[in-house]
C-alpha cells in the first residue's frame, strides 16, 4: 500500500535521509562522468549532512522529502537565490527562486516521484512570490536534462566551469523556468 507523504526536513533523521539520497544519486547519474576514485572519496553517504543541518535547520534554505511510509523516495532543497555562489558577468536572477538539488533514489527513477516532488517545490516557490525558479545540471547529465526539459525548464544559454578535480572539469548549465 503507498502511503504518499511530504516532509519539511528539519531533523536529523531527515537530514540523513536527504543525504543517503543524494549521495546513491550522485553515483548512480554520474558512473561513468565523473572518475570513480573522486565518487568514492567523496561522495559519503553522510557528506550532506552538515550543509542540510546548517541550510536547512536555520531557515535559509527549504529541504522537502518525499517518503512512502518510512522510507525515503526522493528529496529536493530549494529557496532563495545564493547570490554569493552566482558567478560574476551571469545577467541575474537574484529575485527568483533556485532549485539548488533534486535526487530521487535510483530504485524509483522513472516512476513519476521526482515529478511530483519537483512539481510541489515549484508550488511552494509561487506560493512564495518567485517569479521564476532557476538551477544548475551537468551538462554532461543528459538524463536529467531531459527530466528538467520535460517539465518545461530551457537552457538560459549561460553555464559555469565545475572543477572536481585538476583533470576534471565540467560544465554546469543554468535553466529556468517562469513560474
Amino acid at each position: 500500500m503507498t502511503q504518499l507523504r511530504f516532509l519539511e526536513a528539519h531533523t536529523e533523521t531527515h537530514y540523513k535521509d536527504m543525504s543517503l539520497l543524494h549521495a546513491l544519486g550522485w553515483r548512480a547519474a554520474y558512473h561513468g562522468l565523473i572518475p570513480k576514485d573522486y565518487l568514492d572519496r567523496e561522495i559519503l553517504d553522510d557528506r550532506w549532512v552538515p550543509f542540510f543541518h546548517d541550510n536547512c535547520g536555520t531557515g535559509k534554505l527549504q529541504g522537502l522529502i518525499l517518503y512512502n511510509g518510512e522510507h525515503p523516495l526522493c528529496c529536493g532543497v530549494y529557496g532563495p537565490v545564493r547570490t554569493e555562489l552566482q558567478p560574476k558577468g551571469l545577467p541575474s536572477l537574484a529575485q527568483w527562486g533556485e532549485l539548488i538539488s533534486l535526487y530521487v533514489h535510483p530504485a524509483h527513477w522513472h516512476s513519476g516521484y521526482g515529478s511530483l516532488l519537483l512539481r510541489e517545490i515549484l508550488a511552494r516557490l509561487k506560493r512564495e512570490g518567485y517569479p521564476g525558479c532557476f538551477l544548475y545540471v551537468l551538462q554532461e547529465n543528459s538524463r536529467a536534462r531531459r527530466f528538467y526539459e520535460k517539465h518545461d525548464f530551457t537552457w538560459d544559454g549561460y553555464g559555469i566551469k565545475v572543477s572536481l578535480s585538476p583533470d576534471t572539469v565540467l560544465t554546469d548549465l543554468r535553466y529556468r523556468k517562469i513560474l
